[in-house]
């Protein structure tokens, strides 16, 4: 598979909200480099720390975070850039805005999530 074909499966599952299938395109010792200053910011290492932060912003936001792609993956080498739109509900604070996830996959399989937000501080203060 090429660095998109494995992008866009782990994107396909993950929008069917097959998390396994989702997972299963990760290296188990992945790194989820989550920008900003909030609870959920930092770097997280292994499947078992991604999957635990995913499932706190989800609980977080009680299953309202919604990622949608807003345009084609593109792929240099082993990079893929993900254009996304991504909005959520937290209580009375929401976010509604565009970013950009970097993903690197190395023997088909994704080693590597950056993700960049258009408005960090609004991200910031939204997550609290």
């Amino acid at each position: 598979m090429t660095a998109i074909e494995v992008v866009t499966a782990y994107s396909v599952a993950l929008s069917q909200g097959d998390i396994p299938k989702a997972f299963s395109h990760f290296s188990p010792d992945a790194k989820w480099h989550q920008p900003g200053n909030h609870r959920f910011a930092g770097t997280k290492a292994g499947l078992e720390a991604i999957g635990k932060m995913l499932g706190d912003m989800m609980g977080a936001t009680q299953g309202s975070l919604v990622i949608n792609p807003t345009g084609a993956l593109m792929a240099n080498g082993d990079l893929v850039s993900f254009p996304v739109h991504f909005s959520a509900k937290l209580g009375e604070r929401t976010v509604d805005m565009n970013g950009v996830d970097l993903f690197e996959v190395v023997n088909g399989k994704i080693v590597q999530v950056w993700l960049f937000s258009e408005d960090q501080a609004a991200e910031d203060e939204f997550w609290g």
